[in-house]
């Protein structure tokens, strides 16, 4: 099956956008298609501020409506303590009311972004979306990473290029409570950390401290300037690693 062919089975259907890469993607190839679509942003405290820009610029780009929605993860139990399966909850949670509010507005299947690079296994979070019949036109379509990005660059869409970002839950270790201050201190660290240059690293709390995770090929310059780094990050967390396993 092609993407044609999902779109016009599906002519009505809702998305949940995250703004990055496979979404965008898949959000052109629906208009493209003629398909009645609309977008969904679900904000929550574990998305940092700039997935949301990033979805309202690709939605004006494509001259399309973005429905955002507000859900608050943390006050279930199951997402705040932060357990093995902490993602299948919130999925569960996003997804659910993405789904009902997309039903309520006349949309009758709902999509994600899933792509047939993606090891769905039984993954938590993969696990909710097929319990919420969630649909995915690009695994379904055969469609990998590599090409949603050479397409995405053809169609010229700015998020052929994006880092993959998953989402700050994962900055948390298992176990440890999620709070909305702690997550608030990591999202800034990590737009420090950008601000000076660097890129598609991670930022991970570990007692209290910021582990830096970069890639092997930024570690040198981050030694280099670790005094400015430390200056950087120290209103958010006193103490500050760097990962010599790297990314």
């Amino acid at each position: 099956m092609e993407l044609k062919d999902f779109f016009r089975e599906n002519p009505r259907v809702a998305l949940g956008f995250s703004g990055g890469t496979d979404s965008a993607y898949l959000l052109y190839e629906a208009v493209e298609h003629g398909a009645q679509v609309r977008p969904y942003f679900v904000k929550t405290v574990f998305q940092p501020a700039f997935e949301l820009a990033d979805a309202r610029r690709l939605c004006a780009q494509l001259g399309v409506e973005l429905a955002v929605l507000e859900v608050d993860v943390l006050s279930q139990e199951a997402v705040r303590s932060n357990p093995q399966d902490r993602c299948y909850h919130c999925k569960r949670a996003l997804f659910g009311t993405l789904r009902d509010q997309a039903v309520r507005d006349g949309y009758p299947v709902l999509m994600d972004g899933t792509n047939a690079s993606d090891d769905a296994g039984d993954r938590p979070g993969m696990r909710a979306i097929r319990e919420l019949s969630v649909r995915s036109p690009l695994r379904e379509c055969g469609i990998t990473k590599a090409e949603v990005r050479r397409r995405s660059k053809e169609a010229g869409l700015f998020t052929w290029d994006k880092p993959a970002y998953a989402c700050l839950a994962t900055r948390i270790p298992t176990g440890d409570e999620i709070t909305a201050g702690l997550l608030q201190k990591v999202e800034q660290a990590e737009d420090r950390l950008f601000s000076l240059g660097f890129t598609d690293f991670r930022v991970r709390v570990f007692h209290n401290a910021a582990r830096l995770q970069l890639p092997e090929d930024q570690m040198a310059e981050a030694l280099a300037r670790r005094r400015e780094i430390q200056t950087e990050l120290k209103p958010y967390f006193s103490e500050v690693f760097l990962d010599l396993q790297g990314r």
